[in-house]
């Protein structure tokens, strides 16, 4: 379930919003978390702050770099986050926000992604057995 997000420019680095998501996330950072992410997300400085804050990256390597921990991870859940991800751009048409301000897109964004989650937790609660569809709810 997302805990936080970010909202940042093309040009950001990746590797800084991160930090500040996890030193500003609403609900605490529990040690030992898992992150996965892709392989933009390298550096010795941003390996060092996350096992510092008990956040362990799980990441391909890049070329000419050993083989990482937990790479088998990788592959089977990269079909589950691009499902995410097109569900986020699809059907929730966060593309298409309609926003003309920042706070009008974070506005937007956040609505949708709470009824996603008021769907899941509805799904879950009734014992329906797709806990992600939203077919019943799309009128």
């Amino acid at each position: 379930m997302p805990v936080g997000y970010a909202l940042t420019g093309a040009k950001t680095d990746e590797r800084a919003t991160l930090l500040a998501m996890l030193d500003d996330c609403p609900v605490p950072v529990p040690s030992g978390q898992v992150i996965m992410a892709d392989k933009a997300y390298n550096g010795l400085w941003l390996e060092e702050e996350l096992t510092a804050g008990g956040v362990e990256l799980i990441r391909p390597a890049r070329k000419g770099e050993a083989p990482r921990p937990g790479r088998q991870f990788l592959k089977p859940l990269r079909q589950r986050i691009e499902s995410v991800f097109q569900t986020l751009k699809g059907q929730l048409g966060l593309e298409q926000h309609g926003g003309r301000t920042v706070s009008g897109v974070v506005s937007r964004m956040v609505r949708r992604l709470l009824a996603l989650t008021a769907a899941i937790w509805h799904n879950h609660a009734t014992g329906q057995p797709v806990l992600r569809s939203l077919i019943a709810y799309d009128h």
